[in-house]
């Protein structure tokens, strides 16, 4: 049996600040005399750099914030909905209407429910970081929390970069609470990218391999996030490098591909991270984590074991166009997890006549609980997409080469494919085009793609190809964080 990593809720005590809208908020009345001390208080303390990354509806920080890994508003919704690989969904219109179409303009007008907010965090932690390398503890508990944190405000920053660009960011303790947060000037792409980089080496080089405790940070989630950063941003030499080592750490591809997002075999050795879900959880602020993807993806009438039905009707929130269902090979194991046909609780046939797309079941409806929601942990890294990112980076610095065409070949046999086709190695464009076309079969549904096609250039194009009208590939910065920086925050172009 797994042993399970429960996230505690910490009360967090920042010094103040100066701007309206980035500076550090008051979470807590303990006083900083007597908390942190101990190395137990310290771990508490440190936990809280977890929050973000937690599979929840959210947290309540100043205003409600979600998760990246929240169901409405996190990583599918963020970079995969608004691709070629998903349909339209206007069902419930707004929002979710408006990313499936990838017309971001309305998040200008949010508020400080968007994930702007988190450069709030990213001053929390840098604070953590402070208190932490001042404290009074062993150095080998203060290097492993110190890893963690790092790690925390990396991946929060290299989420951000995707969504708005480099943003402000107090990444110096001496700054908090200083005329030094009146400057909300947006740094150049290469300093934030650089101060990312940072934090990702610091957490790689002093976090474990595998750790105890199932859900804590560990060495590989920060060398595939570092290799992610470097790959996309055409830093393929430093990527490559990063895949290799990673490719030293004892990871290999699980024979069932289906096992990798169910219950019982969701621990294994071709997953590097996920989020770990508990299957009598709410996902409430003071419970665990909960996999709720099924209400989004089954529609209402979907004749599930667990889950009756979905929420939405007559289609899924996330359902896969039939062009990306059709694009599979037919004996693709992979496609297995989308539903083209099923017969619904009143008995009727519904099929591509009258869905929208494809369902996505690549979380099993399955496993007891008392409540409706799932346990299936979320997937974060995996060795393939390692082995595929690898393939890209070495691709790009010297392919095609056999080796990169291999470890491609190699994804492709545990889905049961034979190996590509001599016109998809014939080039280094052949071949870069037959990867972005990998990626999708392998990782649609894990938050990818998005990055993936503006990575290649392909944004604008992919979208076409399904009918949609792209906007800008960042979101808007929010109209009140632009007023309230007295015209140094800049706005992202297109909006």
């Amino acid at each position: 049996m797994k042993k399970l990593y429960f996230l505690l809720s910490t009360l967090v005590l920042l010094a103040g600040g100066c701007t309206e809208n980035l500076d550090p908020q008051l979470y807590g009345s303990l006083s900083p005399v007597n908390f942190p001390q101990s190395e137990n208080d310290f771990e508490l303390y440190m936990l809280e750099v977890y929050k973000p990354f937690n599979a929840k509806w959210g947290y309540q920080d100043l205003d409600w914030q979600n998760n990246f890994y929240s169901y409405e508003y996190g990583y599918v919704q963020l970079f995969d909905a608004p691709t070629d690989l998903f349909a339209e969904f206007p069902e419930w219109g707004g929002f979710f209407e408006a990313f499936s179409k990838a017309n971001f303009v309305f998040l200008k007008t949010q508020g400080r429910t968007s994930h702007f907010e988190k450069v709030r965090f990213v001053t929390r932690i840098t604070k953590i970081i402070d208190d932490l390398e001042q404290a009074d503890i062993r150095e080998e508990p203060k290097n492993q929390f110190l890893a963690e944190a790092h790690m925390a405000r990396g991946w929060i920053m290299y989420y951000l970069l995707h969504l708005y660009g480099p943003l402000p960011v107090i990444l110096d303790p001496a700054l908090i609470g200083t005329d030094a947060e009146d400057n909300l000037t947006r740094p150049d792409r290469a300093t934030y990218v650089s101060a990312i980089a940072e934090d990702l080496q610091f957490a790689a080089e002093h976090l474990d391999a595998y750790p105890a405790e199932y859900g804590r940070f560990n060495r590989g989630i920060a060398l595939t996030v570092l290799m992610r950063l470097y790959l996309n941003e055409k830093n393929f030499q430093q990527a490559e490098e990063i895949g290799r080592e990673i490719q030293t750490m004892g990871y290999s591809l699980v024979e069932d591909y289906t096992s990798l997002f169910r219950e019982a075999t969701e621990i294994n050795n071709e997953t590097i991270f996920a989020v770990s879900c508990q299957p009598d959880q709410s996902g409430n602020q003071n419970q665990g984590n909960m996999n709720a993807f099924a209400f989004y993806c089954y529609p209402s009438d979907y004749p599930g074991e667990k889950v009756q039905g979905g929420w939405p009707s007559p289609n899924g929130v996330y359902a896969a166009n039939w062009s990306f269902y059709d694009s599979f090979d037919p004996n693709d194991e992979r496609r297995n997890l989308l539903v083209a046909e099923y017969v619904n609780k009143s008995g009727e046939t519904r099929d591509r006549s009258n869905l929208r797309g494809a369902v996505v079941a690549k979380y099993p409806d399955e496993g007891g609980g008392t409540n409706a929601f799932q346990g299936n942990d979320l997937p974060l890294a995996r060795y393939a997409d390692v082995l595929l990112m690898l393939a890209e980076a070495i691709n790009e610095t010297s392919g095609p080469t056999a080796e990169a065409v291999e470890l491609i070949n190699q994804v492709r046999r545990r889905a049961g494919i034979g190996d590509l086709p001599e016109a998809d190695i014939a080039s280094k464009e052949a071949l870069r085009d037959a990867i972005l076309r990998e990626r999708g079969w392998e990782l649609y549904f894990e938050g990818y793609r998005k990055m993936d096609l503006v990575r290649h250039g392909k944004w604008e194009a992919a979208l076409q190809s399904v009918g949609k009208t792209p906007g800008p590939t960042l979101l808007p910065l929010p109209d009140y964080a632009i007023n309230n920086s007295g015209g140094q925050l800049t706005q992202n172009e297109g909006y």
